[in-house]
């Protein structure tokens, strides 16, 4: 079996459970490394007390070369690099010029190490599941060109859908316009988004958050291949992620995969306050 190498970066969301259990290679993104140096239950206060919003920042070029070099030199024949949506970041066009320079300082690397690195075109555990679901095929045994299949696969047809309940960091990220995000405000209407093509889209608007988690399964319900795995998504509102939970059985006819929280780099963007699902489309 090819030893292959699973890295990702920590806007995949992956639980440090799992990617411990399962070797996966996580680079954090900010000077705080996300996921490491922090919880997502710690991030939350720090954001919501913080003067003005955090960035966060690419992954350049450097951490590439050094994360290929090691994974070369470890004896790895092959890296699976999943990337953050390359329309919301440079980081996956980084991974790209890294590669192209490794090969040209490891010329005798070109067919002895493969590195396969692919766009998400999306974020959270919308692609971070696919890796995690990656390594344990390659644990069972899979080979390099069926767990690289699966997560293009995944990737092609995953659908992350969910509802930002604080419209404050939506508006400042601009994944939702100032003046839509105020008159939500004002009327009581949550948006209910998703990523399309690599691009935020608001799919519809819901008066009043109790009708959120109506909304969420509702979608979820018409567009979900059956009998395929789901993820609840929460961030600092347990009150409607357990109701997420709780009614996602009843309306989808089986129960989540998993609850998980989302880290800092999502929280910037949508702010703490959402739930959400990760899913299969038809």
């Amino acid at each position: 079996m090819v030893p292959i190498k699973f890295v990702t970066d920590s806007a995949a969301d992956i639980p440090r459970a799992l990617r411990e259990e399962l070797g996966i290679q996580v680079l954090p993104f900010k000077e705080l490394q996300d996921g490491y140096d922090f919880t997502p239950e710690e991030f939350y206060p720090m954001l919501l007390s913080a003067a003005q919003i955090p960035t966060h920042a690419q992954l350049n070029p450097f951490v590439f070369s050094q994360c290929y070099q090691e994974a070369f030199q470890e004896g790895y024949r092959c890296l699976i690099y999943t990337a953050i949506n390359a329309k919301g970041s440079a980081t996956y066009q980084n991974a790209v010029q890294a590669r192209e320079e490794f090969y040209e300082d490891y010329p005798e690397a070109k067919e002895t190490f493969h590195i396969h690195i692919l766009d998400s075109r999306t974020y959270t555990m919308g692609y971070g599941w696919a890796v995690v679901q990656g390594a344990r095929m390659a644990r069972d045994g899979a080979d390099e060109g069926e767990v690289v299949a699966y997560i293009q696969d995944w990737i092609d047809h995953a659908r992350v859908i969910f509802a930002p309940l604080d419209l404050r960091f939506a508006k400042k990220s601009g994944r939702v316009s100032a003046a839509a995000a105020f008159m939500g405000d004002a009327l009581g209407l949550k948006p209910i988004m998703t990523f399309e093509n690599g691009d935020s889209k608001v799919l519809s608007k819901v008066r009043g958050e109790k009708n959120v988690v109506t909304a969420l399964l509702e979608l979820c319900r018409k567009t979900r291949k059956p009998g395929t795995p789901y993820l609840v998504i929460e961030g600092n509102n347990r009150e409607r992620a357990a109701r997420l939970e709780a009614e996602s059985g009843k309306v989808l006819g089986e129960s989540a995969e998993m609850t998980y929280s989302i880290g800092g780099v999502i929280a910037i963007n949508a702010g703490p306050n959402l739930i959400g699902l990760v899913y299969r489309e038809e």
